[in-house]
């Protein structure tokens, strides 16, 4: 019976939905790391960093398991990494000057 089958039990747990409406944050940070890094937060970067974290350790720590929560988190952490390394970048190792100095530079001619 289709009831009983255990995808039917996946597919209709938070074990399966959860993690695939989560899929959002990674998708979103994935696409950040092409717009411009003046924009970053870095609060809210360390804020996600941490949070996918939890959330990883807690995704191996339930039972069953749940790897696609992993996975999702894996990635995010990982988007979230770049996206900081972004923002210390530009505003703590000169980023931030090089692109003004680039615009006088472009205004001189």
């Amino acid at each position: 019976m289709l009831g009983n089958s255990p995808f039917f039990l996946l597919s209709a747990s938070t074990h399966f939905w959860g993690p695939v409406v989560n899929w959002g944050i990674p998708i979103a940070a994935i696409a950040d790391t092409q717009k411009d890094p003046s924009l970053i937060s870095g609060n809210m970067t360390l804020a996600l960093c941490i949070y996918s974290g939890l959330f990883m350790r807690f995704a191996l720590a339930v039972k069953p398991v749940n790897y696609l929560l992993f996975a999702c988190h894996a990635t995010n952490e990982a988007a979230q990494i770049t996206q900081g390394y972004r923002f210390l970048q530009y505003n703590k190792f000169g980023g931030k000057e090089k692109v003004e100095a680039e615009k006088v530079v472009k205004q001189q001619e």
